[in-house]
């Protein structure tokens, strides 16, 4: 577990106090003729609600959501390889993690933008801790990698 001394030098506490930046990913429907399609913004809306209301009821061991910020506006920019319009949904998450490994799982998401480390000013890992760290940090890589091809099937 990771050491953090106190502000006055005395004494340990435990815990990671760090602000990540997630903007969700919505992309538009086309319906069938001219109604019953979604705009790119409202998919977005919708996929930021969904991933708001997992954070929200799912438990994450390790990690403790204290705060969930979505009132960053909604914004668009345009896809050169498919030329689509896509739509963000930024949202902050405020989180408290045990150690490191447990913030991995949040860097190495397709949606993360953004992390700010609030609290400790200073953090000192022993060699078991930055084995186990790479080694979380590799487990997420590969299997990010596996779902990006069964996504775009790639095997």
């Amino acid at each position: 577990m990771s050491k953090i001394p106190n502000s006055d030098g005395t004494g340990e506490r435990h815990g990671i106090l760090v602000k990540v930046r997630l903007d969700i990913k919505g992309t538009g429907k086309s319906g069938r003729f001219l109604f019953g399609g979604k705009t790119v913004d409202k998919a977005a809306e919708e996929s930021r609600e969904q991933q708001l209301t997992v954070f929200r009821n799912v438990p994450i061991q390790g990690i403790q959501i204290i705060d969930i910020d979505c009132s960053t506006e909604i914004y668009t920019v345009n896809d050169e390889l498919t030329n689509n319009e896509i739509a963000y949904a930024p949202m902050e998450l405020t989180i408290k993690a045990y150690n490191l490994e447990n913030v991995v799982r949040f860097i190495t998401r397709e949606d993360f933008r953004k992390i700010e480390v609030l609290d400790p000013a200073s953090l000192t890992l022993n060699h078991n801790e930055i084995e186990r760290l790479l080694f979380k940090i590799f487990e997420e890589i590969k299997e990010f990698r596996l779902w990006l091809e069964r996504k775009y099937n790639l095997r």
